[in-house]
């Protein structure tokens, strides 16, 4: 390894190859194996390196991982900073610190803390729910620091407890051997309950989907609950009743809530017992098969809400993913009556916005509808979208009048 006026101490580099450098110059946080020219020096997985130009120029430091595609993920620009404790406490603080001035923080509330590459961290969500904390980390080397991360939440909030999340996958991606369970004090109780918009939410944060909740569609569901008064609403893929809920209280007719979780199900039934909205009720059922049941026999209702999960996991999965979510809608315009109001959700991130514009206007063709898009949403603003990297920018939220 050379030492040179750049890199001083013993940091291994990475020598990118000619004419890739240029998106971590304009700090993307995500350098993959096929970007590297060389290496080095003998980095272990999770070691601190140095990125450079194949002119030797200086772009980042970050932390190196063999066993992953993504071999460097970036966190510092600044020549011989030191990814340490007050560089991460640093970091947590000042993403703490805007999510209370925008007043999203609370004692009785639920808030991403942390938002991976959007807060500079990558491979780190952080959630709080009540004073709770559940983390997620999908990558090997700020998982490898969890426990300094804890004693620093521990130091800036106090938390009653902080709670290890795993994301299904990540583990083989990452070589990253974690489970779920209590990082710092004891398991969350099972009654965690959070405000949200004047109602109140019961999350399972040991158990339950996510991370415990779906906090990036916070505002979505007060705007599509704007639509829904004296409408008969259909809530599919409910899990614990967010938007349905949201429409049971803007004055809905009624509501009908469907997953094929009975687990999400008992959230969703509780969670409508405490806010004391009696108009809501509850099936069990494949989203797809109760909506083609619906379908079949003639059953309309005046707002229709499709909020199902990720599609779309890979570039090689997004054909069969356009096909579920072409086939998803066009069962929801079918049981939608005149007049009716769709909302149409996406949360795979390799989905475009213009993707789904393009296959509304397929649906509304194929359909024999005409369908007017009313409004564009995307994720909370404790979900901040990083311009250096557009990936952030996953969550597609649609509220269209169907006539």
């Amino acid at each position: 390894m050379i030492l040179s006026a750049n890199n001083p101490v013993s940091i291994p580099q990475i020598i990118l190859k000619p004419k890739r450098a240029q998106p971590f110059f304009a700090r993307h946080p995500w350098v993959f194996a096929g970007a590297i020219d060389r290496i080095e020096g003998q980095p272990a997985d999770g070691d601190e390196v140095d990125v450079f130009s194949s002119a030797n120029a200086f772009i980042a430091r970050g932390l190196f991982n063999n066993q992953s595609k993504i071999r460097v993920r970036l966190y510092s620009w600044t020549p011989h900073q030191p990814l340490d404790r007050k560089f991460f406490r640093d970091k947590l603080a000042k993403a703490i610190h805007f999510r209370e001035t925008i007043g999203l923080r609370g004692p009785d509330k639920g808030c991403r803390l942390l938002f991976s590459e959007s807060d500079g961290l990558s491979g780190c969500t952080i959630d709080e729910y009540s004073g709770w904390l559940s983390i997620q980390f999908t990558a090997l080397g700020i998982a490898q620091r969890r426990e300094l991360l804890a004693d620093v939440l521990q130091e800036l909030i106090q938390p009653h407890g902080i709670y290890v999340r795993t994301e299904k996958g990540v583990g083989q991606l990452e070589g990253l051997e974690l489970h779920d369970g209590p990082l710092r004090g004891a398991a969350p109780p099972a009654d965690l309950m959070i405000e949200e918009n004047g109602l109140h939410f019961l999350v399972n944060l040991a158990e339950g989907q996510k991370t415990g909740c779906y906090l990036d569609q916070r505002d979505n569901r007060v705007a599509a609950a704007r639509f829904a008064r004296n409408r008969r609403v259909l809530d599919a893929f409910c899990y614990s009743g967010g938007f349905g809920l949201h429409a049971a209280k803007a004055g809905a007719q009624s509501v009908e809530c469907v997953d094929a979780s009975e687990p999400a199900l008992f959230l969703a039934r509780a969670n409508a017992e405490r806010n004391r909205l009696s108009h809501v009720t509850f099936v069990r059922s494949d989203v797809f098969e109760h909506l083609d049941r619906l379908a079949k026999v003639g059953e309309q209702y005046g707002m229709v809400i499709l909020d199902p999960p990720k599609f779309a996991r890979s570039q090689s999965s997004i054909p069969e993913a356009m096909r579920g979510y072409k086939r998803l809608q066009s069962l929801g315009l079918r049981v939608l009556e005149p007049d009716g109001i769709l909302v149409t959700c996406c949360c795979s991130g390799l989905i475009t916005s213009e993707m789904l514009e393009e296959l509304l206007g397929q649906i509304a063709v194929n359909e024999k509808r005409d369908v007017q898009i009313l409004a564009k949403y995307g994720q909370s603003p404790d979900h901040p979208v990083s311009a250096a990297c557009l990936e952030t920018a996953y969550l597609k939220c649609f509220i269209s009048r169907v006539l």
